[in-house]
């Protein structure tokens, strides 16, 4: 499929699954969008956490397609979404067009999908990939520099290596901090707070064989965590694994 191809099975509902591997050599987001009166403490919030949060796009209040990223209505073209209100997740729809208001601020951040494409090139396999499931993706304690109402712990993906797997995928991701670049850790899960890496708390489980090790990537669903924190009246994001596959390649993102 080509992104337009999935974002109106997405618009028609005829896709609602996860979307690593979909779309190859196209940039992926995660979503979040917001009234605007919160809007500048959120934008802050991404700046000053760019390895969780890298803003790829920000739209004008109301606005529900940012050209650049391609003809999509951010309210349907995501297989799921999550709303949120007063810091509590009040539905999980496959599309938030009931919720849309017209002061509505929408932000587009980079996704970790995007660089699989280049792990797999570089003969660095992806396990979630292989087995058909979401990332797996987990809260930890490093905590998020605050803006406004919007703080929190880090949430992190992650994909199991071998070592030299792992020297590889750094060299490989840094060529992409916009969509969240190196890994962050790799090796002991309680050294960030993860306390028993066979239970992710989104996604699904991988098998972590013999010899690998676990490498940690900041993650797009730690929004989700600020929201919770800031208790807003109301926001929506992209359910996690769930995200908008835009029009965007992967190479204009990369830094050469």
């Amino acid at each position: 499929m080509t992104p337009k191809d999935l974002r109106q099975q997405c618009r028609n509902g005829l896709w609602t699954a996860p979307t690593a591997g979909l779309c190859d050599g196209f940039v992926q987001c995660n979503i979040v969008a917001m009234p605007a009166a919160y809007a500048a403490d959120f934008a802050r919030f991404c700046q000053q956490n760019p390895k969780p949060c890298p803003l790829i796009a920000q739209s004008n209040p109301g606005q529900v397609a940012i050209p650049k990223l391609g003809n999509e209505d951010i309210r349907s073209d995501c297989p799921q979404y999550k709303v949120f209100s007063y810091g509590k997740i009040t539905a999980e729809p496959h599309n938030i067009i009931d919720y849309w208001q017209d002061d509505w601020v929408f932000f587009a951040l980079g996704c970790s999908f995007s660089f699989e494409e280049s792990l797999l090139a570089a003969g660095v396999p992806v396990r979630h990939i292989e087995e058909g499931a979401n990332v797996p993706m987990y809260n930890t304690t490093i905590r998020c520099e605050p803006a406004g109402p919007f703080q929190g712990d880090m949430v992190v993906s992650m994909r199991p290596m071998t070592p030299s797997q792992t020297i590889r995928a750094i060299q490989v991701c840094s060529r992409f901090p916009s969509v969240h670049g190196a890994p962050i850790h790799f090796g002991e899960p309680s050294a960030i707070g993860i306390r028993d890496i066979t239970r992710p708390d989104y996604g699904d489980a991988v098998e972590i064989r013999p010899g690998e090790l676990p490498v940690f990537w900041a993650c797009g669903v730690t929004p989700q965590r600020a929201l919770i924190e800031a208790q807003i009246p109301i926001a929506a994001t992209h359910a996690p694994g769930h995200m908008l596959v835009t029009d965007l390649l992967n190479a204009e993102l990369a830094i050469l």
